[in-house]
This record gives structure tokens, C-alpha cells and sequence, in this order.
């Protein structure tokens, strides 16, 4: 179980990352010359956010308890946070909710939605990237998912540490630094939780990357986006990418890719049609709904 000290340590850590990204110029302060360290200096986050120098040491420090509301929006306003970076911020400083972890129910409106989206690619996934359900348009667009180990499949694992889901990145620069800000905004909701410190655990030993980006400290939300894909059945892909919460108690989502273009839609059916033998959607053996006859 996760201690309040460490948590103290990680809202520190988070605190120290965003003030090195924020220029005296954009807070509106005059240059004094060359700093010995990027970013703002500690008085100056204290001063511009209202609060004593020595306070927000002792926030970087992991040292203050029940900061208050205000505090956290004073700073979060300075260091010119996201959305995303303010409900971390919370987060770590225990004023925002924990997200339990009830157990994960695939119903039948999931996977008809799954057969219904058919030719375009879509999965049932938890908010820690776990594939739990997908179409066979997804299951077969980069490799057969399952016949993957379970705890294989996973989507910040398999773009990590998949030699063939990794390849299907033209450009893994504009994907793989936010599959981890996800990550990292999502594993603080879920503090103590074994799975998630286990699959972190996981990616920091075998991804040297992985280890790269998450001591960058960023966070992100979901959004829509446009990604690229280069399956090695379908060919090259651009899709809106959607990401659709449809229980957020449990973290169960649903995303889907649709075609961006009249070539990828066209890519897409063909490939659809190559797969009609197989099933319209499969999933965990232990979240298994019974098919419609």
C-alpha cells in the first residue's frame, strides 16, 4: 500500500518537473541573467502564487500536509498546468477521489457495439491499456492478439516491448510519450492498487524507453486524435482515434479507429473482408459473454 509520504514524494517530484518547463518570461517576470537551472526558482512560484517561500519548499520536499484547495490553484495557475496536470496535481495531494477497482464486466451491449463498428478496428480496454475485448478487425490488424499470453495484452506493453505493434508507428514520437502521460495521470488515481504498480513495474524493467519517458514526469487526458498506423495486414492507416468511456467506475472503455480517408476506409473493408471466417469478437476467457446464437 502506497504511504502518504510517498505520495508527499511524487507531488513534490510533479511540482519540481512543471516548474523547470515554465520560463520567467511567461509568467511575465524580467530575465535576471543566466540561472543555474531551467525554469522558475522555488520564491518565485512562492511569490507569484501568494504563498510563503517556505511553504512551497516543503511542497517540492514532500514535507507539507493538508495543503488547502487554494494553494493547489494558486500554483497549478503559475506553473501554466493543463487540465490534465491540474486534476493530477490534486490528485496527489489527496484531494481528489481514488478510483477503487471493481471487477471488470463485459455485457452484451459491449460486444455488439464491437460487431457493430466491424470493418473498423475497436476494443473493450481498461484504462490500464488492458485489451479485455476485441473485434477481429483489431484482434488481426497488427498480429493475432490472441494468441498472446494474457498478460501480454496490453497496449502500453505490446507498443513498448512488441517488435511488430512498435513497427506499426511511423512516427512513435507522437504516440509513445502519450501512452505514458496517460499512464502516469492514471496510476496516481488508482494508488495501492497491486495490478497497476505491478504493470509500471513491468515496463520500467524491460523498456528502456519506457524508463526515459516516465521520468519526464508528463501527464495527459484522453482525447480524440488522429494516429497513423502501418499494419502489416491492412497497410498504411489514418483514423481517428476514439477513446469512449462506457463504465468509468470500473475504467472500461471503448475505442475505435475511423477512417480519416477515403484510402484507409477502403483498406479497412478490404481487410474486413478477408476475416468473415473468424469470429466478430473475442475476449478474456474470465470477462466471457455469451455469444447470441
Amino acid at each position: 500500500m502506497e504511504s502518504s509520504a510517498e505520495r508527499r514524494k511524487q507531488l513534490g517530484a510533479f511540482l519540481r518537473a512543471r516548474r523547470e518547463r515554465v520560463t520567467p518570461e511567461q509568467v511575465g517576470l524580467p530575465p535576471l541573467g543566466r540561472r543555474r537551472t531551467p525554469g522558475l526558482r522555488r520564491e518565485e512560484v512562492a511569490q507569484l502564487s501568494g504563498i510563503g517561500a517556505t511553504w512551497y519548499t516543503w511542497l517540492e520536499q514532500g514535507r507539507a500536509t493538508g495543503v488547502s484547495d487554494q494553494v493547489l490553484e494558486a500554483v497549478a495557475r503559475v506553473l501554466r498546468m493543463t487540465e490534465a496536470e491540474r486534476n493530477h496535481l490534486f490528485v496527489l495531494a489527496d484531494r481528489a477521489p481514488s478510483k477503487a477497482a471493481p471487477l471488470m464486466a463485459l455485457r452484451p451491449e459491449h460486444t455488439a457495439l464491437l460487431e457493430q463498428l466491424l470493418p473498423f478496428p475497436a476494443a473493450v480496454q481498461t484504462d490500464a491499456y488492458e485489451i479485455v475485448a476485441s473485434n477481429r478487425a483489431y484482434r488481426y490488424l497488427f498480429s493475432d492478439l490472441d494468441a498472446l499470453p494474457v498478460q501480454d495484452r496490453n497496449c502500453a506493453w505490446l507498443l513498448f516491448t512488441d517488435p511488430v505493434w512498435r513497427g506499426s508507428l511511423p512516427d512513435e514520437t507522437l504516440v509513445l510519450p502519450d501512452i505514458v502521460a496517460r499512464l502516469r495521470a492514471r496510476r496516481a488515481e488508482h494508488r495501492g492498487e497491486p495490478s497497476w504498480d505491478e504493470l509500471v513495474d513491468r515496463l520500467l524493467t524491460h523498456s528502456a524507453d519506457f524508463r526515459a519517458l516516465w521520468d519526464r514526469y508528463e501527464v495527459a487526458d484522453d482525447q480524440p486524435r488522429v494516429r497513423e498506423y502501418d499494419s502489416p495486414h491492412a497497410g498504411h492507416l489514418t483514423v481517428h482515434f476514439q477513446s469512449l468511456w462506457i463504465d468509468l467506475d470500473r475504467g472500461t472503455r471503448l475505442i475505435s479507429m475511423v477512417p480519416a480517408d477515403d484510402v484507409t476506409r477502403e483498406r479497412l473493408e478490404r481487410f474486413s473482408a478477408l476475416l468473415e471466417a473468424a469470429p466478430a469478437w473475442t475476449a478474456w476467457e474470465e470477462v466471457q459473454a455469451p455469444q447470441a446464437s
